[in-house]
């Protein structure tokens, strides 16, 4: 059975960059919540586990200050350990039942579900909170050779929980993902590579209120 997340989140999925220097992480991390971030995802696929431990640790300080979920990519002790607000699991990174019950009820278990419907309503079905689609568009920040459409997007409603979308995705093209159905758009070099950050996220929110 689904956790239900009610109302459903609508907005910014921010994700981290791999940043080995935890200071740095956070002092560019705080104000993009203060902008206006709807989820954190902290995600560092280049550190050991003694530093994601320690950037996990410390997002979740700043999330809780900021009123910010904080979902922790791939690893379900970690969100387990920090009391982040959720996991969100690749194809690989372990079972979406079995995260369900180590972290509760109430946790965030989200799923990428790349361009597979099939794979969305199995993950449903498991316990996920919400299912991810992409790349919507090409992508630097991840390798992909999968590219999930704008129909596909729309096709997922009857699932009944929130769909992320994410890939390539800007303040110019979010209108066409949020249109086709995605309830929240997530981003990682959109807004971290961004010459005004905090505008970034501006920029992104504005087409949640167009």
């Amino acid at each position: 059975m689904k956790s239900a997340i009610t109302p459903a989140p609508l907005g910014l999925y921010l994700i981290t960059p791999d940043d080995a220097d935890t200071a740095r992480l956070l002092s560019r991390t705080l104000p993009l919540l203060e902008a206006g971030v709807t989820w954190l995802q902290y995600r560092n696929k280049t550190a050991d586990s003694a530093l994601r431990h320690e950037q996990a640790l410390a997002l979740q300080a700043l999330c809780l200050d900021a009123q910010v979920p904080l979902i922790i990519n791939d690893e379900v002790d970690l969100a387990k350990a920090v009391g982040a607000a959720g996991v969100h699991l690749g194809s690989e990174d372990g079972d979406i039942a079995a995260a369900r019950a180590l972290l509760g009820a109430q946790a965030i278990v989200g799923a990428s579900c790349y361009d597979d419907l099939q794979r969305a309503a199995a993950a449903v079905a498991l316990g996920a909170s919400y299912v991810a689609f992409g790349a919507i568009f090409a992508t630097r920040s991840k390798a992909s050779t999968r590219q999930a459409t704008l129909e596909l997007l729309a096709q997922a409603a009857y699932l009944g929980v929130p769909r992320v979308a994410i890939g390539g995705i800007t303040p110019d093209n979010a209108p066409a993902v949020i249109a086709a159905g995605a309830d929240m758009v997530a981003v990682i070099s959109g807004v971290y590579e961004s010459p005004d950050p905090v505008a970034a996220v501006h920029a992104y929110r504005r087409c949640f209120q167009a």
